[in-house]
């Protein structure tokens, strides 16, 4: 019998490299496509080229690896299809920070060198990403491997976009969305990332038109009020019944606008009196709605304010904020500022602060396409584990909104 001496430390990345290799050369992860056997398949959750592999990759793949070899002992035709996704603006906006900390701004650069560089970085870390996969011995199907760019899968897509418009699924309209400034993009909500910070709440005078007093009302973004089409009171508070119908003087711009009632206003915050820009916030777009309010949008893509914002027409929104309370005091119609903490709407991409924006964008009917899912975990057929996270997904499936594309 011969003598094999181990080595007094194990290297699992030998092992493991030569055991992963070994199951490529015996092609064990392939998927045969065999007619007699029940086919079970997982699409992987594409990981983004926007760089490399985190904790949370290594947690859902080992899951996914776990649930296909399973079903691969079964006897199932098991295919686990692998690829990575172009990560559209996410990309850009890593790659042009590449870019400055070298000193290059992606402006001047012009689009054609800017996508070589684009390129350059997509193999970079597609071929990083693959190889932590290799590493993680995840039993994917690599001759089937795809990128979200490749010619299939953008046929796919431009596919399905006519099928669904077909369908009266997508249509196109003047919506509120979430802006990114930074990135000039609109995002879905799912995109967007509230963070709870640090503000201020100003109260502010608003002078009644032809009689004396004011109506104070209170706002964390004072730059709105120049898009204000209203002032909105609970119809039951009984301190403002006498005045709905009647007008005041919107501050600064000196346009006169209605007082109306609305269930929608919280008594409770603040004086019970708020200011109504449907322009540039979804709830007081409602109201605007109910109650045919006009609708002026005084904050444009770049975050600037535009030239139905009279004075302060281009300054930057956070500038305008300023500048806006400033003339308020001026003009003694500040009553008093409070501090707050709110959550904030920031891109999920570079962190930027969202604009709520009305804008003409493209929009997918979620509600048709949603259902199915919904009586899937009624039935059963799906099953939450553990099942506390059945109601959340409900609610969020039942509750759900249009997405914006």
């Amino acid at each position: 019998m011969s003598e094999t001496t181990l080595p007094p430390v194990y290297d699992p990345a030998g092992v493991e490299e030569k055991r992963y290799q070994f199951w490529l050369q015996g092609e064990y992860f392939k998927a045969a496509r065999d007619p007699e056997k029940t086919p079970f398949t997982i699409v992987i959750p594409p990981p983004n080229v926007t760089g490399s592999l985190h904790m949370g990759h290594a947690l859902n793949n080992t899951v996914q690896d776990i649930l296909i070899r399973w079903r691969r002992m079964q006897g199932y035709d098991a295919l686990w299809l692998p690829g990575s996704d172009h990560a559209g603006i996410a990309t850009q906006n890593v790659v042009e920070k590449h870019l400055a900390e070298e000193g290059i701004d992606s402006r001047e650069l012009g689009r054609e060198k800017f996508l070589e560089k684009v390129w350059k970085w997509k193999d970079k870390y597609h071929a990083r990403i693959v190889k932590q996969l290799y590493r993680l011995g995840v039993s994917c199907d690599w001759s089937r491997e795809r990128f979200t760019m490749d010619e299939g899968c953008s046929k796919a897509v431009r596919k399905v976009f006519v099928d669904l418009y077909r369908r009266g699924l997508i249509y196109r309209g003047d919506y509120m969305i979430n802006w990114c400034p930074r990135c000039h993009t609109a995002l879905s909500d799912i995109e967007v990332e509230h963070e709870s910070e640090a503000a201020s709440i100003t109260h502010i005078r608003y002078p009644l038109a032809g009689f004396p007093g004011h109506v104070v009302v209170a706002t964390t973004r004072p730059e709105t009020m120049l898009g204000d089409t209203a002032v909105a009171v609970h119809p039951g508070d009984r301190r403002y019944r006498d005045l709905v119908g009647k007008k005041v003087i919107l501050p600064l711009l000196n346009r006169e606008i209605p007082i109306v009632a609305d269930d929608y206003v919280d008594p409770e915050f603040g004086s019970g009196a708020v200011k109504v820009t449907p322009g540039h916030d979804p709830n007081d777009l409602a109201i605007g709605q109910r109650h045919g309010l006009e609708v002026i949008k005084i904050i444009g893509e770049d975050a600037r304010m535009t030239e139905d914002a009279g004075p302060y027409q281009g300054l930057d929104r956070f500038e305008c904020r300023q500048k806006v309370i400033a003339d308020l005091e001026k003009l003694g119609l500040i009553e008093k500022l409070e501090d707050y903490e709110h959550a904030l709407g920031r891109c999920q991409r570079c962190h930027t602060i969202v604009e709520p924006l009305i804008s003409r964008q493209w929009f997918v009917r979620m509600k048709p396409l949603a259902e199915p899912a919904l009586e899937a975990v009624n039935e059963n057929r799906t099953v939450f584990i553990p099942p506390r996270f059945t109601r959340i997904y409900q609610n969020w499936v039942e509750n759900i909104r249009d997405w914006c594309i």
